[in-house]
């Protein structure tokens, strides 16, 4: 059975929709319901928007109608694995809250 092709998020300099606050910061299309925050600006590294890898995956579920391993793989490839530069977002995995 051939895998069906899903749309590969793009990644884009973030626009008004989330807030001020992300204001020039390239983000992920698509995922802004599973943005927590942002990085600090260092001497040579610039702020970075921050997603929840889980909510992200949640949303491919939801949204496009993927199963969880198959919204896994997507993620993996198609958006974690998408380098633009410094300014790539990053993506996170809370497992403080695992036994």
């Amino acid at each position: 059975m051939a895998k069906v092709k899903k749309k590969k998020p793009k990644l884009r300099k973030k626009k008004s929709t989330l807030s001020n606050q992300f204001h020039g910061m390239i983000a992920a299309d698509g995922f802004d319901n599973a943005v927590i925050g942002h990085s600090v600006a260092q001497p040579g590294r610039p702020a970075l928007i921050i997603y929840d890898y889980e909510r992200c995956v949640c949303i491919l579920m939801q949204r496009d109608g993927m199963e969880y391993g198959e919204a896994v793989e997507f993620m993996d490839f198609n958006v974690v694995g998408s380098w633009v530069g410094e300014e790539t977002p990053i993506f996170i995995v809370n497992r403080h809250n695992e036994s």
